[in-house]
C-alpha cells in the first residue's frame, strides 16, 4: 500500500483506499422551497458560499429561512459537497460540519454526506481538498454550459485512510496553517483599511485648507497648485533590455503598487517611456483599476502608463496623492466607455491641495510608506503559507 511521501514521526502502519460510499450515506439539501421562504424564519442554512471556500464550515455564513420537517437538519461531522457549477474544476468542492448546533440546514445546491465511521473532522476536510480528490471531482463533473456531479459517482470515489491518531496530527497541522493564513490576510485587510482611512483624514476634504489629521509642529495652511505645477508627464521612449527591463499593466499587482513577478527575467523587447526610479507611474488605462507604482529602478513603461516626475515636491507625497479619493475621482472623469483612459489636460490643470512644507510633504509620503511596507509583509507571509500548505497537500495524503 502506498504511504505519503511526508510523515509525523512514530506513525509507520499502512494507509487504506476506501470508498466513501462504504463509510456513509448521502441526504439532500433544501427542496420544494420558494424564495418566499428565505431571509426570514427561526432555522439557518449553510450556504453554496459558505461550502464552496471553508473547507470547514464557517457558521457565521449562515442564512434565514422558514423550514418544514421534511428537511434534513445536518450534524457534526457532516460533509456538504457542491453538486453544480460554470466550470468542471469548481463542481464538487466539500466542507464539513465542525460542531453540532440547532436548525440548521443544507443549501439547495448542495448535498449532505453523513460518516458512519469515525474520522478526525480536520483532516476529513483536508483530504477532500487534496489536488488528487480534487481532479476525481473535476473528471465526474458532467455538462457543457454548466456543470453538475452526481452523488452517487461521488461515493464510489475512495480516499485515503490512516490511523485516527495520525489522521488529528494531519488534520491539527492544516488546521494551524489556516489559522496562520487567516490571521496575515486579516491585518493585511485592517492595514488596508487603515490606508484608506489615513488617506482620507491627511488630505484636505472638501475645499479645507488643512487636513484633520496633522503631524505635531506643522500650522500652516496647505496651497492650491495645479497638477502640472507639482508633476510633468515624461515623454523620452526606448526599447526595454537587461537593464531597462518592460514593465506592463499585467505586471503591477492593483491597488497594492507592487510587482507580481520579476520583470528582469523578460526576454521580449518592448518600447515604452523610460523612468530611471525617480518617477511615479499612474495606469491611465482604466483608472478605476487603481494601477500604480513607486519603482525604486529604471526600466520602460510600455502601455498605457502616465511615467510622472515631481516638481519641486516629494516624490512619495505625489504617490500618496495620486492614491486619493479626490485624484481617483478626476482621473475617472474619463474618456471613452469601453476602453476609458484618464484625461491628461484635466487632471494636469486640476488643483489640488499640496503642503507648503516639503518636510510635511516627506513625513506623510514616509508614514505611508510605512503602511505599504505593512501591507506587503503580511501578504509575502500568506503567500508564503499558501503555496506551503499546498505543497504539503500534495506531499502529507496519497
Amino acid at each position: 500500500m502506498e504511504n505519503p511521501k511526508i510523515r509525523f514521526k512514530g506513525f509507520t502502519k499502512d494507509w487504506e483506499q476506501r470508498k466513501l460510499g462504504d463509510m456513509g450515506s448521502t441526504y439532500t439539501g433544501l427542496s420544494g422551497k420558494t424564495k418566499e421562504d428565505f431571509g426570514h424564519g427561526d432555522a439557518k442554512f449553510i450556504t453554496y458560499m459558505n461550502v464552496f471556500s471553508n473547507p470547514v464550515a464557517n457558521l457565521d455564513m449562515t442564512e434565514s429561512v422558514e423550514i418544514d420537517s421534511k428537511q434534513n437538519c445536518v450534524k457534526a461531522g457532516d460533509v456538504f459537497f457542491t453538486t453544480s457549477s460554470e466550470t468542471p474544476e469548481e463542481v464538487g468542492m466539500s466542507s464539513v460540519m465542525p460542531e453540532n448546533a440547532d436548525n440548521i440546514y443544507l443549501n439547495s445546491f448542495c448535498f449532505g454526506y453523513r460518516p458512519t465511521e469515525k474520522f478526525d473532522l480536520n483532516y476529513l476536510a483536508y483530504v477532500l481538498r487534496t489536488e488528487s480528490f480534487r481532479k476525481e471531482m473535476t473528471f465526474l463533473a458532467q455538462g457543457i454550459s454548466r456543470y453538475n456531479i452526481s452523488k452517487n459517482k461521488v461515493m464510489e470515489v475512495e480516499i485515503p485512510i490512516p490511523s485516527l491518531d495520525e489522521q488529528s496530527r494531519v488534520g491539527q497541522y492544516f488546521k494551524n496553517l489556516d489559522t496562520l493564513i487567516t490571521l496575515h490576510q486579516r491585518k493585511c485587510e485592517q492595514t488596508k483599511n487603515l490606508k484608506k482611512y489615513m488617506l482620507q483624514k491627511m488630505f484636505p476634504q472638501n475645499g479645507a485648507k488643512v487636513p484633520e489629521i496633522r503631524f505635531n509642529g506643522f500650522t500652516h495652511d496647505w496651497e492650491q497648485r495645479k497638477f502640472s505645477d507639482i508633476a510633468s508627464r515624461e515623454s523620452v521612449s526606448r526599447e526595454s533590455s537587461y537593464d531597462l527591463p518592460s514593465l506592463e499593466y499585467e505586471d503591477v499587482i492593483a491597488e497594492e503598487g507592487r510587482l507580481n513577478k520579476d520583470i528582469s527575467l523578460k526576454e521580449n523587447i518592448k518600447k515604452g517611456i523610460v523612468f530611471d526610479g525617480s518617477q511615479v507611474l499612474y495606469g491611465k488605462l482604466r483608472p478605476y483599476l487603481h494601477n500604480w507604482l513607486n519603482p525604486d529602478f529604471s526600466g520602460v513603461a510600455v502601455g498605457d502608463w502616465w511615467v510622472l516626475k515631481p516638481n519641486n515636491a516629494d516624490k512619495s507625497f505625489i504617490y500618496r496623492l495620486i492614491q486619493t479619493q479626490r485624484f481617483d475621482d478626476i482621473a475617472n472623469q474619463s474618456a471613452g466607455s469601453k476602453m476609458p483612459r484618464a484625461d491628461w489636460n484635466l487632471v494636469s490643470n486640476t488643483e489640488f491641495a499640496i503642503p507648503v512644507s516639503q518636510e510635511e510633504q516627506e513625513k506623510i509620503g514616509e508614514y505611508f510608506s510605512s503602511l505599504d511596507h505593512l501591507i506587503t509583509l503580511h501578504q509575502r507571509k500568506c503567500d508564503e503559507l499558501k503555496k506551503m500548505k499546498k505543497f504539503m497537500l500534495q506531499n502529507m495524503f496519497i
